[in-house]
């Protein structure tokens, strides 16, 4: 397999977007990823779109992102994980280039989650489990999926609300500096604790919204980086994928999200190194519960600590490993085509030192991508190196 580096990245804006459709929202992105990279749309081999189930208007986005985008002809497919789509769309250019089909290849994730309303999201949701088992008996949705797990880590390791809420608060810290975020103002551990319960203990301030936006990534071969004469390309050095059991009731304990682990290995692996390598990492935390078992399920703390590890401020800037520092799903949003590439986006920018005001200080110049699709249902992870 041959060395691949992202070139240029792009990210719109995220938050609710009724100002633009879903061509323009994906081409905020895109353009920016073309300027970033000094490429154009000749340049490009192939393009891999990123988009859900949670389409409301545009169902099959990729043809008229292509034509708009002046791409017609460049994009094949488009690629679901659901929650972790923008990361499968980012596994899957990245993998052109390394076997050699490509020299380069876009991914670009896009979603304008809320032209679907709120009941119908959580649906649609709830049926990314066992259908019939879990969604069509119980009623599950992503909330009380996590809401499970929740529970469970607090039972078996002490994990307590006050620390669940320390994630909100950091996350809504970081995205209140952050232009492109979806919220841009800070709460406190007293907000969030106070908030609605949508299902115990999972409260409104636990919860990432509802998103509308893009994010694009563009890769290269070694041999394109050097034609291209690229200052500051971002190797990908390592990446890992996994799956889990549909029916959640077939995992066991429910205290981590076995295909992170799984992922987190094979990345690390492969970019042969371990976990203490990692300075700065974007953890998904659709919910508060998922970032604290994320930094258990990555190795960045043992299991049963995630909660003291944020409680120690660990996972803050300057912290052992920088974790959400442009306000990760909770603050920035999570428009779920677009997650994953959007995570590229912010460990791009943070090696690359370009992240301003939340440029976290680097040593190694390692970070991480982990992108989770469903309730650990999928699981990417991605090494990247400066």
């Amino acid at each position: 397999m041959r060395k691949v580096a992202v070139i240029g990245v792009g990210h719109s804006k995220f938050g609710k977007r009724d100002d633009v459709s879903i061509q323009e929202l994906a081409w905020e992105s895109i353009k920016e990823a073309f300027e970033d990279a000094g490429v154009t749309q000749k340049d490009v081999n192939t393009v891999i779109l990123g988009s859900t189930a949670y389409r409301g208007v545009e169902l099959y986005p990729g043809p008229i992102v292509a034509e708009y985008s002046g791409l017609t002809g460049k994009v094949p497919m488009r690629v679901e994980a659901m929650c972790a789509t923008g990361l499968a769309a980012a596994l899957t250019a990245y993998s052109l280039v390394a076997s050699g089909l490509a020299e380069i290849a876009m991914a670009v994730g896009v979603d304008k989650m809320t032209e679907v309303d709120t009941s119908t999201s959580l649906a649609v949701g709830g049926r990314g489990g066992n259908y019939q088992w879990e969604y069509h008996f119980y009623g599950t949705t992503f909330p009380t999926y996590y809401a499970l797990y929740a529970t469970r880590h607090m039972a078996v390791f002490g994990t307590t609300e006050e620390q669940m809420a320390l994630v909100s608060v950091k996350a809504h810290k970081y995205g209140a500096s952050n232009p492109k975020a979806h919220f841009q103002k800070p709460v406190t551990v007293e907000e969030v604790l106070k908030s609605r319960v949508i299902s115990w203990p999972i409260k409104l301030l636990d919860a990432c919204p509802i998103s509308d936006g893009s994010a694009t990534a563009i890769f290269a071969s070694e041999e394109k980086v050097r034609e291209l004469k690229i200052d500051s390309p971002v190797w990908i050095s390592g990446v890992g994928f996994a799956n889990d059991y549909a029916y959640v009731a077939r995992r066991g304990e429910w205290l981590g999200f076995k295909a992170t682990t799984l992922a987190a290995q094979d990345a690390y692996k492969m970019a042969d190194i371990t976990p203490n390598s990692i300075e700065v990492a974007t953890v998904h935390d659709a919910f508060t519960i998922a970032e604290i078992m994320g930094y258990e399920d990555l190795g960045f703390v043992e299991k049963g600590k995630g909660g003291k590890f944020i409680e120690e401020g660990q996972s803050e800037k300057g912290g052992k490993v920088g974790v959400n520092l442009f306000g990760g799903l909770k603050s920035k949003g999570h428009p779920l085509g677009a997650t994953g590439l959007s995570m590229i986006y912010e460990i791009t920018k943070q090696l690359r030192e370009e992240a301003g005001s939340l440029q976290q200080p680097l040593k190694r110049y390692t970070g991480l991508v982990h992108n989770v699709g469903g309730t650990g249902h999928y699981a990417y992870v991605m090494v990247l190196r400066r």
